[in-house]
């Protein structure tokens, strides 16, 4: 009997905190790591929204010897190359040892990406980052920069995921970075910081930890382990999503869909070939500044209709797992049902069947074929030029029916 080897990996590198004030644990968290010296990175929305600020006073009159010596809210929507570099320079001018990490997943890739810039002693990220990067070992190794991550939004998981996306402006690329050693060493996962997410953000972000957990479970790479993380996901998040819009204080419903988008990402991270939806969003993010949530929300029913050969050996325990009641056993009508649901469920929370709102220039869809098989999230899954041209038609949005000439 021949002996079929098969690799992959499968690592939880990042502790975990979770539960109410659990971000009060943060300075003695950087004090373990052997931190003394801290910058913040974050948003100029969330220093106006005052949630920087609860973390700002966690460092006043601590026993710890620890400070915080910066606050830097320059990081910018899909974590500029540009960003990272100013970010790793105000680092280095305040003499820092430590890193802190709060927001979405900008936030969280772009100090993923300034602590990988750090380590390597690079200061151009533009330069250092113009093609996707993966490294293993020997080549990966510990940074050895404390690093905690706190997520105020429970959709990508970049707090505890080994890769991270950078937009590079002057290629207009959204290129990706990966090594075992990225995630944060330790992540916070305080429900009281995403209770003032607005409904639709916390929407779509949510809709983004949906499609971690659907690209993970139908990964061609896909394993046991990484189908449990993706099956309770699922789960947990269509129970807490519709809650934690309608009621953005049910702080059981955030703090639900905090862990489920950090198992959600740990399932795509570790299945990662055969991710078509994301493969699509990063070139729609990419091209037209789409928000990554949004755009996976508006593709995942579509590719699921337009690429049924990916979805349907596994799709009745996927059904299952949504809840579905009786799905039927015939693998075509119940990946219907499963596409059904997902589209009944994103109605339900408010967010768009297309692009419409985004005004797409046609002209910027003529190339989008190349680059969507082209995208590096995953090198060995081609989609067929026949399906990004189906699903581009339909979710593009343009006046009068017009199509895109792809």
């Amino acid at each position: 009997m021949e002996m079929i080897s098969t690799f992959s990996e499968f690592h939880l590198r990042t502790s975990i905190s979770s539960g109410v004030v659990s971000r009060s644990l943060l300075p003695q968290m950087i004090q373990g790591l052997g931190g003394k010296r801290a910058i913040l990175f974050t948003d100029k929305g969330l220093i106006q929204a005052g949630v920087a600020a609860q973390i700002i006073d966690l460092f006043k009159g601590i026993q710890e010897n620890v400070e915080l010596v910066g606050v830097f809210d320059e990081i910018e929507q899909d974590a500029k190359a540009e960003n990272v570099t100013k970010a790793v320079r105000f680092f280095k001018e305040h003499q820092a040892d430590s890193l802190i990490a709060l927001g979405g997943g900008s936030v969280l890739d772009a100090v993923k990406g300034i602590k990988w810039m750090l380590h390597k002693g690079y200061a151009d990220t533009e330069e250092a980052l113009h093609i996707s990067i993966r490294e293993f070992p020997p080549v990966a190794q510990p940074m050895g920069i404390p690093h905690v991550a706190i997520p105020t939004t429970a959709g990508t998981g970049a707090e505890v995921s080994p890769m991270a996306v950078i937009y590079n402006e002057k290629l207009c690329l959204k290129v990706v970075l990966r090594t075992p050693f990225l995630n944060a060493d330790m992540a916070i996962l305080d429900p009281e910081l995403t209770v003032g997410l607005p409904p639709r953000i916390t929407a779509f972000t949510g809709f983004d930890a949906l499609t971690h957990a659907i690209e993970g479970y139908f990964s061609t790479t896909a394993t046991p382990f990484t189908d449990s993380y993706a099956l309770y996901s699922a789960q947990l998040i269509v129970e807490n999503l519709p809650i934690a819009v309608k009621e953005g204080s049910n702080l059981e419903a955030r703090a639900n869909m905090l862990m489920a988008s950090a198992m959600a990402i740990t399932a795509f991270g570790f299945g990662n070939n055969g991710v078509p939806v994301h493969n699509m969003a990063h070139v729609f993010g990419a091209k037209f500044r789409i928000p990554h949530g949004l755009a996976n929300s508006v593709l995942l029913p579509n590719m699921m209709a337009a690429l049924p050969s990916l979805y349907l050996p596994k799709i009745k325990r996927f059904a299952d797992a949504l809840g579905i009641v009786d799905p039927s056993s015939d693998p075509q009508e119940c990946l219907g049902e499963v596409i059904g649901f997902i589209r009944e469920l994103r109605q339900q929370i408010g967010l768009p069947e297309t692009f419409a709102e985004f005004k797409l220039d046609s002209d910027l869809l003529q190339s989008i074929v190349a680059e969507v098989q082209g995208d590096p999230a995953s090198a060995r899954f081609l989609i067929p030029a026949d399906v990004i041209t189906k699903v581009t038609d339909e979710i593009s949005g343009l006046a009068s029916g017009k199509k895109a000439n792809l």
